[in-house]
């Protein structure tokens, strides 16, 4: 049996495979190795029926997660799904690969994700170039599902929201600074927290406010992250992630104003990450 994990901060989606059928698909909660300590990490692993059912059975583990982008992250997950699943090669790699393998089917391509975190990178064909490391969702993360909530609760508490937008974000959520401020310092993974905001977007994703709201995450990141790059004009962009796929219309009409060529967008990149690894077999 192969697990195949895509991870993110919010979510994991998982796929169990043998030879070159799908056996099973599950999902657990967030996995980012950068905000959760192993303890946490392997609570939310073993809590999942299917996975502690089968770990004795599973033989490899390909994990591409947030969060794993640096040695010592990448490193303390990898040994916890030793510890879960003792008889199995366990590989972990930054999301980004799998957004690679999900999205350019192994030609030249510029690759970006937009979930509750965002980045990108450079596909040669071969090999992955980044321009540079991520500095997480306190100084980068552009156009993320938790920059995005970050510009609610400002805009919200500077008075710049619309008054009956504020209204109705004041009914759904508990905006009191406690509670804000609990959540971001005092418990864990407050990338998360903010990202849960930017749900909100989508019932109002037709007003004003919103959509120039997200033209202003999706055109700084398309400013910083994909046309630095020196084939960024002339390469196809894939998107990856669930703030692309509610949000394609303006980030389509950003990709436009940037001449950047939008050559497709993913919500997940699980089931061509399936197929990727059926054919690597």
């Amino acid at each position: 049996m192969i697990l195949i994990a895509d991870g993110g901060s919010t979510k994991t989606d998982w796929v169990a495979i043998d030879q070159e059928k799908e056996l099973f698909r599950t999902r657990t909660k967030g996995l980012n190795p950068a905000i959760l300590d192993a303890g946490k990490l392997k609570e939310r692993i073993l809590n999942n029926y299917e996975l502690e059912k089968e770990k004795q059975k599973v033989r490899q583990v390909f994990f591409y997660g947030a969060g794993c982008g640096t040695p010592q992250a990448s490193q303390k997950l990898a040994n916890v799904l030793q510890e879960i699943f003792p008889f199995a090669d366990i590989s972990v790699a930054e999301d980004m690969l799998a957004a690679v393998y999900a999205a350019s089917g192994g030609e030249e391509a510029i690759v970006a994700i937009l979930g509750t975190g965002s980045n990108s990178c450079y596909f040669d064909g071969k090999k992955m170039h980044m321009l540079y490391p991520s500095l997480g969702y306190i100084l980068m993360d552009e156009a993320s599902g938790n920059w995005f909530g970050k510009q609610l609760i400002l805009d919200f508490y500077n008075k710049k929201m619309p008054p009956h937008i504020a209204n109705d974000f004041a009914s759904k959520y508990d905006l009191s600074a406690q509670t804000i401020k609990e959540n971001l310092y005092q418990k864990e993974a407050p990338n998360t927290y903010l990202a849960q905001f930017a749900e909100f977007m989508n019932g109002h994703k037709d007003e004003d406010y919103i959509k120039n709201l997200l033209y202003k995450g999706f055109d700084l990141f398309i400013k910083n992250r994909i046309l630095p790059y020196e084939k960024s004009t002339s390469l196809p962009v894939y998107f990856i992630g669930s703030i692309a796929w509610y949000f394609q219309s303006v980030l389509e009409k950003a990709a436009k104003n940037n001449n950047i060529q939008l050559k497709e967008i993913i919500r997940r990149p699980i089931d061509n990450l399936i197929r990727y690894h059926i054919q690597k077999k």
